[in-house]
């Protein structure tokens, strides 16, 4: 067995060893939530907090990065949307849940510990700073997309009332919080005292395997029932369409071999919990982004791998 195959493996093993002491019954789900919350607001900030203080970015490209990320974000989002209106027959707000599903991969809970198994730390400074700016841009647009399309819509942007959320929902975030307090700390120049370096080296530790088993026991809250075609074809596209495109990007932009890698792989994970959050937050579409972020985790065993497999042979 290759290294990159043991580590695809490990990652995905813990992701089903926490679902399954969930769904036997070994953990309850009270377990689960408190494991994610100390994964996503202690673990994965002073894991960040770390890698903005101490990571060099050098040769990263951000703008090139960003562009080829974002731009198979948009792609992938414009036609998850037109999927479920115009294919599926559904209204707007369903098409925005299934724009979210399509586009917003799991950057934290499994792309951080997968990118820092398969690439190391230089592979995980590079993906740091994709998740600097991709919580608070998918949080900017799914705001927009609710005040546009939300249940108290009147069918306008009121710009002074997406600010307003925006920057609640950003700057109250943990993981925002811990890149601003590791490049705030950077630039003082000054060194961490020694009981916080350890405190934070300790913490920062357990972030990726807690994350994984976390993300785990979180899918025992969600089943797949219904609305199952829609589902495969934005698995789909989240699995293949997105990936294909940053890869495509990702070579016009000529990126250096590392930024690609990570560029198309990021692009290539599963969907996350935030899909699901948003169809909450619009009544409508709950079951469509549950069971196609069920659906995305489990083949993404196997379609990780052969992204995988495609970037380390294409970018040398």
């Amino acid at each position: 067995m290759s290294p990159l195959t043991a580590t695809v493996l490990f990652v995905f093993g813990l992701v089903a060893l926490g679902y399954l002491s969930g769904r036997t019954g070994y953990l309850k789900a009270e377990t689960g939530e408190g494991v994610a919350e100390f994964a996503v607001n202690v673990a994965m900030p002073l894991l960040l907090f770390r890698t903005m203080l101490k990571a060099d970015f050098h040769g990263a490209a951000p703008w090139a990065f960003w562009g080829a990320y974002f731009s198979a974000a948009a792609v992938t989002w414009v036609v998850g949307h037109m999927l479920v209106t115009r294919v599926f027959g559904r209204d707007a707000r369903v098409g925005v849940v299934g724009g979210v599903s399509s586009a917003f991969s799991n950057l934290v809970l499994l792309g951080i510990p997968f990118v820092l198994g398969v690439f190391g730390t230089p592979g995980f400074e590079v993906l740091s700073l994709l998740v600097s700016v991709h919580l608070p841009t998918m949080i900017l647009a799914s705001v927009v997309l609710f005040e546009l399309f939300g249940p108290k819509s009147d069918g306008r942007v009121h710009f002074s009332r997406v600010l307003r959320v925006f920057a609640r929902r950003v700057f109250s975030n943990p993981l925002v919080i811990g890149i601003l307090a590791g490049w705030i700390w950077r630039a003082t120049g000054l060194p961490l005292p020694v009981l916080a370096d350890r405190l934070v080296e300790a913490l920062a530790g357990v972030a990726g395997p807690v994350a994984l088993f976390a993300m785990g026991l979180g899918l025992c809250r969600f089943g797949i029932s219904g609305t199952i075609r829609p589902a495969m074809a934005l698995s789909v596209l989240k699995l293949f369409l997105m990936p294909a495109t940053a890869l495509a990007t990702a070579w016009l932009f000529g990126l250096p071999p590392l930024t690609a890698k990570v560029a198309v792989l990021a692009a290539a994970l599963p969907a996350g919990v935030n899909s699901y959050l948003i169809a909450s937050q619009f009544g409508t579409g709950q079951a469509l982004a549950s069971n196609q972020m069920t659906l995305t985790t489990a083949l993404a065993v196997v379609t990780t791998s052969f992204w995988l497999a495609i970037v380390n042979f294409l970018f040398v």
